[in-house]
């Protein structure tokens, strides 16, 4: 089987395996954890922010990384098809008591003229206002789509001038950095704080990474706690984020290419597919994708009428070209 369904599904290289075995550990809640201190000193480093904190998932970084901006009662902005909105089975309202408003646009980019009538002051006690915009860089739902590093720049001028915060979901810059060349500190610059996902492209098995400033890390590190997120010898996994930095980041490239021969072969044009991710409208997406894994490829459907197709370390270039050739025909 071919698995197309999400870059999630990558397993470890036996480099990675080496190195997660040969980690020094140590008790991460007490903070004396060597390998994960690394981790969070180098990422922090890398999008230019003063701390950052390991947590076992996206969705956990995503939920304390939107916390420390908006208090309960308050709303955070984001496209309709965010994952914060969409995908994180309401974790925002469940454990952060806020709300959320959304702007469409079919590839999830910035709609700053929308932003600017949504955002609403603090008008008294009559309306919820809006603390934080949230962006979301690769733009999943939106087939892979990079948010211009010019638009995130204006919105964060914008946020900055309403006084409002900016939390980027970064699970996919990784994806972004390598398709734009964009720096990862201008990407930081434009963000109060973001999460960003090692066991996406980069073949981690477990783990994302909080960045912001050392009040707000220092407060997630007490929710993640309080979440049920604090960890021990979580060094192991660590080390495997680390390895992922130093080996797994350039050759996203490959999934990149692999990803516009699959939109190719099932009338996609390639132009359109930023990244490592294709979706293809088909009126009988769940029949498709069951005609597909009969045949050794497998998709997800992500909407009643939207299949989606994903590139990965695991896809290597026979895999893509023999799923091409069946999801063409089909």
């Amino acid at each position: 089987m071919i698995d197309l369904r999400s870059d999630t599904l990558t397993r470890p290289t036996e480099a990675m395996r080496a190195a997660m075995a040969s980690a020094e550990v140590g008790d991460d809640v007490y903070g004396e954890d060597p390998t994960a201190a690394r981790l969070e000193e180098r990422v922090a480093a890398m999008f230019g922010h003063e701390a950052a904190l390991f947590v076992p998932t996206g969705s956990m970084g995503n939920v304390l990384a939107v916390r420390s901006l908006v208090a309960p009662g308050q709303e955070v902005l984001c496209e309709s098809r965010a994952h914060i909105a969409r995908a994180e089975l309401g974790a925002h309202g469940a454990y952060s008591g806020i709300t959320m408003r959304t702007w469409i646009d079919p590839r999830g980019q910035v709609d700053l003229p929308t932003i600017r009538s949504l955002f609403a002051p603090d008008m008294g006690p009559f309306f919820v206002p809006t603390a934080a915009i949230s962006v979301e860089n690769t733009h999943n739902f939106a087939g892979g789509a990079v948010l211009p590093l010019q638009d995130l720049r204006d919105l964060r001028e914008f946020a900055t001038g309403v006084g409002a915060g900016i939390h980027l979901d970064g699970a996919r810059i990784w994806n972004a950095h390598v398709a734009t060349g964009t720096p990862f500190e201008e990407y930081g610059a434009v963000a109060d704080v973001l999460s960003v996902c090692l066991s996406k492209g980069l073949g981690a098995p477990i783990g994302s990474v909080l960045v912001g400033s050392s009040d707000a890390v220092a407060e997630a590190r007490v929710w993640r706690k309080r979440m049920g997120g604090g960890m021990r010898q979580v060094g192991i996994l660590a080390a495997a984020g680390l390895h992922a930095l130093d080996h797994h980041v350039e050759r996203l490239a490959d999934d990149h290419a692999h990803a516009r021969l699959l939109a190719e072969a099932c009338g996609v044009d390639p132009a359109s597919v930023d990244t490592n991710i294709v979706v293809v409208d088909r009126s009988d997406a769940a029949e498709f994708v069951a005609a597909a894994h009969a045949e050794g490829v497998a998709v997800a459907t992500v909407g009643p009428t939207a299949v989606r197709m994903v590139t990965h370390l695991d896809v290597t270039r026979d895999d893509a070209e023999k799923a091409a050739a069946v999801l063409g025909r089909l």
